[in-house]
């Protein structure tokens, strides 16, 4: 049961990783592409900001993974290979 729990909770970091890195790409292709200077600033904020929130993520997740194996999950690696990490 427990082990079921560690799974979902890791399911979920990887969801939310994946979400976040969609956002960033879309925000990424939207940097300095308005002619306002306050719009382009907003988007630079919103992509670090981005960007910090999947470092956290990955953070989490790591600290989710059992340290039994010394190699990587499969799972966890063709999750982090299908967002581009």
């Amino acid at each position: 049961m427990e082990e079921d729990y560690a799974r979902g909770r890791r399911d979920g970091l990887r969801l939310a990783l994946s979400i976040l890195a969609a956002e960033e790409a879309k925000w990424a292709a939207l940097l300095g592409e308005s002619r306002s200077w306050r719009t382009n600033a907003t988007r630079e904020v919103r992509h670090k900001t981005l960007q910090v929130a999947q470092q956290r993520l990955r953070t989490a997740l790591n600290r989710l993974t059992p340290k039994t194996d010394q190699a990587m999950d499969p799972e966890v690696a063709s999750a982090l290979d299908d967002i581009g990490l």
